[in-house]
């Protein structure tokens, strides 16, 4: 099948000067390939090099410095919508000069440049994890059958797992993106042609491949709950292939000569505007926000649409830009960043543990990116290129012949064939919770135990007045039974003889999360005859059911301590309602608690300001400051950063009865 239509128009119709080479006539050939005009396996198209740094880097930051960099997501979006655009031009390409398209040899050519790096990270990490925390190796199985099968999203989606919980950060979580280019690079051959065969004109497929593209965005919007985690929409193949899409509809066009017109002055400055605007989406869009999957991730892909069409229009001062030499170098590497840079993070992390924004934060970050840009480096030098270049074969039969003649080299492979042992062994031996996740089992099976045992653990009834009778007999929380002065209200000390008696640890129920689950077993020591309800995901927009249980059961106590947010904190479309109703049910007559939080999502701080403002809101509500408690210290968290442990617990149930202590209520 052969094909006529013009190559190398520029899809922006003015963008070019007049005898200005098309993008196709600068061409690189890789060492080893065969030089050919325009050929599939050398052909290179300037600028898109740019772009992959682009993309890269801001995936980097996102991971790196999410409140930051908290749109850095979208770079995954950059890298679909030039895929889509590079293979399809590909596939023409070939279509053109030979009058087929060899599915073999096109699917060989992505194994070689896929694979190689692909299988280093996966054992090299297994390794590495291993040797500096287990928890790093928690559904490691899952995720090694999700890299190997080409599966990531859809694995992770069956298992419900979440990219967006930083408290349980999965050690080839970018895995997800990689598996649907990799879908995309297995299905996408078969329909081109079947595409080419049904429609015969250039126009007819570049529409039909918006069409799909607009499908695909659609179904995203309207699978997308706004109060639910975004990962299966964000996942999924069908709901996330729209800028694949858009890059396929670009190639056509491109094929086709179906340029747009428009005035030199916009077409030269329409790319560059674009990129710009992309790096504005990078600073502002967030993972959670439901503008994000409701036309968010749809601009972003226009964006790189434009920004990509800008490379097809010849010699520019755009197309020189992104030919920079430090661009073009880590645009070159970028796929070896991109596998690399998530797994060196972890592991780093695992070993610097330091609060972000600290001195050794800073110090562990610039070890992650020279780690990461060394390790890119060297898989790219020594295990990319030469089977890029030369085949499985050709490498295999060379690193044998090595192994023959060299004793280092078999050292070396020795050496090699050990670490594969190993991240065996890491798989097998993988823990099936992290130590955080045990901690929050703890805190369930402590309060179930207080429950069994006639305590308070789902409250007592009553209004707490007459709970001094029970549980130490009235004694002040934080105190063992011994006779203190009462403690000051929040105005001031109580006067003598006054109504008013120091809080009791009887005279407090909590309700909260995971975080407070984790600490439960600490703060039933430190403050006999606590009530806690606290379980694991709940959000603020599932307390107000939690709290309303309690007070119909008259299970409500004269201090309610508060401790939700750590799964998401306010981000979820009526948070900020959920507290004003569990107010308004707890009532002006008790005192409440509110608990913040600490953690490296970047919506933390924005969460704990918004909890002190909507506190200010309710004379009888304060903040227990647990985020400033616990900053610089580290080391009373686990490796996920937010819960805390052993040593965390103890430090959180102190706090916790040194500012009931604080507290009076009616006597």
């Amino acid at each position: 099948m052969t094909t006529t239509a013009p190559r190398g128009t520029p899809l922006v119709d003015g963008a070019r000067a007049a005898g200005a080479p098309s993008a196709q006539a600068t061409q690189a050939h890789p060492a080893g390939s065969r030089h050919r005009r325009g050929g599939a396996a050398g052909g290179r198209i300037r600028g898109l090099d740019g772009l992959r740094a682009w993309a890269v880097l801001a995936v980097i930051a996102y991971h790196l410095a999410p409140a930051s960099v908290p749109g850095g997501f979208i770079g995954v979006d950059v890298f679909f919508v030039v895929s889509g655009f590079l293979i399809t031009t590909l596939l023409l390409r070939e279509l053109e000069e030979r009058g087929r398209v060899s599915l073999p040899g096109f699917w060989l050519r992505r194994a070689r440049r896929l694979l190689p790096a692909l299988a280093v990270v996966v054992v090299t990490s297994l390794v590495a994890a291993r040797l500096v925390s287990t928890d790093l190796l928690v559904g490691i199985g899952r995720q090694v059958l999700g890299a190997a099968t080409f599966l990531t999203n859809w694995v992770e989606i069956v298992a419900g797992s979440s990219y967006f919980d930083a408290t349980q950060p999965e050690l080839f979580q970018p895995f997800w993106s990689l598996a649907i280019e990799e879908q995309f690079y297995v299905l996408w051959p078969l329909l081109l042609v079947l595409l080419l065969v049904v429609l015969r004109s250039w126009r007819a497929r570049a529409a039909a491949a918006l069409v799909a593209a607009l499908g695909s965005a659609v179904l995203m919007a309207l699978l997308h709950e706004p109060a639910g985690d975004p990962t299966r929409v964000y996942y999924g193949t069908d709901t996330h292939a729209f800028g694949l899409l858009l890059g396929v509809a670009a190639a056509f066009a491109w094929r086709g000569g179906l340029g747009v017109p428009l005035n030199r002055r916009l077409a030269r400055w329409l790319p560059p505007t674009a990129l710009a605007a992309l790096t504005v989406l990078v600073l502002v869009l967030q993972d959670q926000g439901t503008v994000t999957y409701r036309g968010g991730l749809v601009l972003a892909s226009l964006l790189a649409l434009a920004a990509v069409v800008g490379c097809t229009t010849g010699e520019s001062r755009y197309v020189r830009a992104l030919e920079a030499r430090p661009l073009t170098w880590v645009g070159e590497r970028s796929y070896g960043l991109y596998l690399w840079h998530w797994p060196v993070v972890l592991v780093v992390g695992a070993i610097v543990v330091a609060a972000p924004g600290s001195a050794a934060w800073w110090w562990g970050t610039g070890l992650s990116l020279a780690l990461t840009f060394a390790l890119a480096a060297a898989s790219y030098r020594w295990v990319e290129l030469p089977v890029r270049r030369e085949g499985f074969r050709a490498v295999a039969a060379r690193i044998r012949g090595a192994v023959a003649r060299d004793p280092l080299a078999r050292v070396v492979t020795a050496a090699a064939a050990v670490v594969v042992v190993l991240a065996v062994v890491a798989v097998a031996g993988a823990p099936a919770k992290s130590q955080a996740q045990l901690a929050v089992e703890q805190g369930e099976k402590a309060q179930s135990q207080q429950g069994q045992a006639g305590g308070p653990q789902s409250g007592t009834k009553g209004d707490g007045k007459d709970q001094g009778k029970t549980q130490g007999e009235g004694t002040p929380a934080g105190q063992t039974g011994k006779q203190t002065e009462p403690a000051a209200s929040p105005s001031g000390s109580a006067p003598a003889g006054s109504s008013q008696r120091p809080v009791a640890a009887t005279d407090v129920i909590a309700f909260g999360d995971s975080v407070l689950s984790a600490a439960a077993p600490a703060v039933y020591d430190e403050l006999p005859g606590i009530a806690i309800d606290a379980k694991p995901i709940r959000k603020w927009v599932d307390a107000p059911e939690v709290v309303e249980a309690a007070a119909k059961k008259d299970e409500l106590r004269p201090v309610v301590v508060l401790a939700f947010g750590t799964n998401g904190g306010f981000q979820f479309k009526g948070s900020e309602k959920a507290l004003e109703k569990i107010m308004s049910t707890i009532g002006e007559d008790r005192q409440v608690v509110f608990v913040n939080l600490t953690g490296i999502s970047y919506w933390v701080p924005d969460a704990n300001a918004k909890l002190e403002e909507l506190a200010k809101q309710y004379p009888n509500a304060r903040v227990l400051d647990w985020a400033s408690k616990v900053h610089g210290h580290p080391e009373w968290l686990h490796s996920d950063k937010t819960h805390p442990n052993m040593a965390g617990i103890k430090v959180y149930a102190q706090l916790l009865e040194k500012e009931l202590a604080t507290m009076t209520t009616p006597g």
